[in-house]
């Protein structure tokens, strides 16, 4: 609330304050833009009027229920029975108001959409209530605020469980959270399903009522079953900017996925990546192995001009000039994705803007390069999503010129450049106009925002039937003439196998490279930067300013998209951060570590013979990584933690690892899947840029007694292991008063006769030793407990109930950590709240009555010296804490953890 009011009331320099102007009151104007569109949009089929009278009107508010699918209509469930009726009953001025109400074509109804004004928003208590609970469940990562329309391309890949997938232009991430999703759908009921073949005896305790939800459950197209019923399949999430990625890691690392990797690179040229070799047979070499992806979503960087009912600053800026500067970026994107998808494999390309230069041609473009139709087929899928209504893909269109002239056809433009010159000419290429209409172009979705009161989009879905090559031949013909060193190297690419070593490039390259060097180089590509020739066309001096002005034209178009999200402002003088251009794809990248990876000018060895004259500075802004460590099975500290928690055998010992240089378990121990292990391990030195993988499953505690584990469970980890944890390590709760005293108070006392205050669980906490623990919430017989519905839905207050029984279908598990003299739920505060708000309907404020406790001992503790209660920034020590300071505030990425565990509290 506090930046949204700064927003609002911001002070100029000379003290006067200044308020954010209206919407309404916003000019939504722009000659240009309305000109392109009325002549591009067909009135007979498009109603223009209707068009631009939506466009230039608010756009609504919509978000979707995130997390697994029962998880997810859990939460859904209260939103239909709580909120809903409330706001119903609204009236204003006489009508009824018009409640939030679900997307028709999204599946289980997970998307909703509130069009209703601010004006009664603010103005009736319900709503109130309602902005609450959405504020609540956001903040935990169970409700994603996301415009509809950037919805629908996770849903058109066709993800399923075990699947290889890649999201090439990631950030800010809501994408990739549904992608997650649906890679991890089933995976519950997978794992107790798996646990169940192996024998009754291997349910690690799991009372009967699980067991029944889980054949309930069981249904559908579950077929990733290798890994004992975990997912294998993996998400890769790429982003060229560094400070984006980071926010995508944000948004993506509240699902707890181990099969996520996060990387930082261009996505024009997005490198190979290793996979270990097969074994050796018959004495015959190892050959090299490559990953190939079975789905790959490019949602690109666009002009975004679809975005203008929420990105007002469109209306003023919009200039033809930002399509045009794009469509190389886009078309690369594209057939880079093309190339590292399986055939048989999906790539989704979609964009944010309407303009037919950054999609139907995109897309033309891309599969002509591709071998067109015959290698490359454009997917129907008017039958995919079921009431989403949006108009087909383009075969005629014009493009204008960044004077804003139009063009209707090529042959004009070259008439125009022959008479006239070419000075408003030169970003328009072939390739970017209509083509004969051999494309089955109409299977693209443009989805205008009169149709369904939303934003502009355009997807387009591809299916790769078999491998495909860029012949030199065909790429003649595209996007301006190259430089020799560029089609040498993707005239390699085309003559060696995928994985060959860089000797077999050399001897390709030695037999085809031209002597001359074609100086027209005005569609450069990233690998085109990397290997410049030693003899350039230009001073040194020029080039290098080129090279900068076209770094700087890539971020400053990349920012002209506006995704799901608002993204922070850039910190000052980094504004225009030059991008670090990743090397070509298929090359050893090992070889060009640690030198001049992040130069623009960097060179890449076996392709050039010589060294270059000059090398430009490295982005010293680019924060370090540290590397990723997999901890030997055999470990003493993972036999420890196996030991303590009776963890199964079953369970793998091989996907450990620490994010150190040295390898030793210090602080966090994470847990991956697999194939991210296998990934991460064999391009360790390759140069690929890795900036998140795995979830913390254990974090260190400062334990002062012998015989505890001082390796505890962190929250996101333990949805993962909790099948796997012996009964020993189990408490079990049924009463839901008994878990809304857990979460309202923070270490409640046990010692003494404090633990009668805990209900069921009271005389179990009572007796176990100090440590993690696992809180299993189960149904139970009485009128006060929880009760398992069948209809695999709700777990809140049901309010058709006089009684108020919370009803639960999932299996709620919870961290608890014993101390010497009190218990407590390890959950951060924001999820002890929502939990509160969803299951009790209750917002009252937590209590802490540790922070008493600790004064009240520090009163009575006679201390010699005074300096020694302070740490050296004056913070309090607690006693027997080893000297560690009490920071009862802070927030680290498990939660708030002084208010989840101190081992001496009580």
């Amino acid at each position: 609330m506090g930046k949204r009011w700064a927003d609002k009331n911001r002070t100029s320099r000379g003290g006067q304050t200044r308020q954010r102007a209206d919407y309404h009151e916003i000019e939504k104007q722009n000659e240009a833009y309305e000109y392109y569109y009325n002549e591009l949009l067909d009135s007979e089929y498009v109603d223009r009027d209707e068009f631009w009278k939506v466009l230039r009107c608010e756009l609504p508010n919509s978000f979707r229920f995130a997390g697994s699918k029962r998880h997810a209509l859990q939460v859904q469930k209260v939103l239909k029975d709580r909120y809903i009726p409330e706001i119903t009953s609204i009236e204003y001025e006489g009508l009824p108001v018009e409640p939030p109400a679900p997307v028709s074509w999204f599946p289980e109804q997970l998307a909703w959409q509130m069009t209703t004004p601010k004006k009664i928003i603010r103005r009736f208590a319900p709503f109130k209530s309602f902005q609450r609970f959405l504020v609540s469940e956001t903040s935990v990562g169970n409700i994603s605020r996301q415009e509809i329309v950037s919805m629908i391309p996770p849903l058109l890949l066709d993800v399923r469980p075990g699947m290889i997938v890649m999201d090439l232009c990631a950030a800010p991430g809501s994408k990739s959270a549904q992608l997650i999703e649906m890679l991890h759908e089933g995976e519950e009921t997978r794992i107790l399903q798996a646990m169940r073949n192996d024998g009754d005896q291997k349910m690690r305790g799991m009372n009967p009522e699980s067991k029944g939800l889980m054949e309930e459950s069981l249904g559908g197209e579950l077929a990733d079953w290798s890994d004992n019923g975990r997912s294998t399949g993996l998400l890769i999430a790429n982003d060229v900017d560094y400070k984006r990625a980071h926010m995508l890691i944000h948004q993506i690392k509240r699902l707890n996925s181990p099969n996520l990797i996060v990387t930082n690179h261009d996505a024009t040229m997005y490198p190979s990546i290793k996979l270990p070799p097969e074994p050796v047979t018959n004495n015959k070499p190892v050959k090299g192995k490559y990953l190939k992806f079975d789905r790959i979503l490019a949602d690109v960087p666009c002009s975004g001009d679809g975005t203008s009912r929420k990105n007002l600053s469109m209306w003023k800026n919009w200039s033809p000039g930002n399509a045009l500067g794009l469509f190389t970026a886009q078309v690369r994107i594209l057939v880079r994705a093309l190339q590292m998808t399986k055939a048989g494999g999906r790539v989704v390309y979609s964009t944010c803007s309407m303009n037919p230069v950054e999609n139907e041609a995109v897309v033309a473009t891309a599969l002509e390069r591709c071998g067109g139709i015959s290698r490359v087929d454009l997917v129907d899928c008017s039958d995919r999503l079921p009431g989403l209504k949006y108009m087909p893909g383009l075969h005629e269109w014009k493009v204008m010129d960044k004077l804003a002239k139009i063009w209707n056809t090529w042959s004009d433009v070259e008439l125009e450049r022959e008479l006239n010159g070419e000075a408003h000419l030169g970003k328009l290429v072939k390739e970017m106009f209509p083509r004969n209409g051999s494309l089955p172009l109409d299977r693209c979705m443009r989805i205008y925002p009169h149709l369904q009161n939303t934003g502009g989009f355009f997807i387009a879905v591809l299916e790769k039937k078999f491998e495909v090559k860029e012949t030199t031949g065909t790429k003649s013909q595209h996007i301006g003439a190259k430089s020799s060193v560029i089609a040498s190297v993707e005239e390699i690419e085309a003559k060696t196998a995928e994985g060959a070593d860089p000797i077999s490039k050399i001897e390709t390259l030695d037999a085809i490279a031209p002597s001359q060097v074609n100086e027209d180089v005005g569609f450069e590509s990233a690998a085109a930067r990397q290997n410049k020739e030693v003899a350039p066309a230009e001073p040194l001096s020029a080039q290098k300013h080129k090279l900068d002005d076209e770094a700087d034209e890539f971020m400053s178009t990349k920012r002209l998209k506006v995704r799901d999200e608002i993204d922070d402002a850039a910190p000052r003088g980094e504004e225009d951060r030059q991008v670090h251009w990743s090397p070509p794809p298929g090359a050893q990248l090992e070889f060009t570590r640690p030198t001049a990876v992040d130069s623009v000018d960097s060179v890449e060895p076996g392709l050039t013979h010589q060294t270059p004259s000059y090398k430009a500075k490295s982005d010293k802004r680019q924060p370090y990584e540290e590397p990723f460590k997999y901890l030997d099975p055999s470990h003493a500290e993972l036999e420890s933690v196996y030991q303590f928690y009776e963890l199964s055998p079953d369970f793998p010992k091989d996907r450990f690892m620490v994010r150190n240089a040295t390898g030793t378990p210090a602080k966090t121990i994470y847990y991956t899947s697999a194939l991210a292990r296998d990934i991460l391990t064999s391009n360790e030195r390759s140069g690929l840029k890795f900036v998140h993988c795995g979830i913390k499953m254990f974090v260190k505690q400062d334990v002062q007694k012998e015989g505890v584990c001082k390796w505890r469970i962190q929250t996101e980890g333990l949805p993962i292991i909790e099948t796997s944890i012996g009964e020993r390590r189990v408490v079990r709760l049924t009463r839901k008063e008994t878990l809304k005293s857990l979460l309202v108070e923070m270490f409640p006392k046990v010692d003494g006769q404090a633990w009668n205050d805990l209900g069921e669980i009271g005389q179990r906490v009572r007796d176990i030793g100090m440590g993690c623990y696992v809180l299993r919430v189960e149904k139970g017989e009485r009128e006060n407990n929880f009760r398992y519905s069948k209809l695999l839905r709700p777990c809140a207050l049901n309010s058709d109930n006089a009684d108020g029984w919370a009803i639960c279908s999932e299996r709620m598990v919870l961290p608890l950590w014993r101390s010497f003299h009190s218990v407590n739920l390890m959950l951060p505060k924001e999820e002890r709240k929502a939990m509160l708000l969803r299951l009790y309907n209750d917002d009252s404020p937590l209590e802490d009555h540790s922070k008493d406790r600790f004064l009240k001992s520090k009163e009575n503790r006679v201390t010699v010296d005074t300096d020694h209660d302070r740490d050296t920034k004056g913070r309090e020590i607690q006693p027997g804490s080893g000297g560690s300071p009490i920071d009862w505030d802070s927030d680290s990425a498990g939660g708030n953890e002084a208010s989840m565990v101190s081992p001496t509290a009580g």
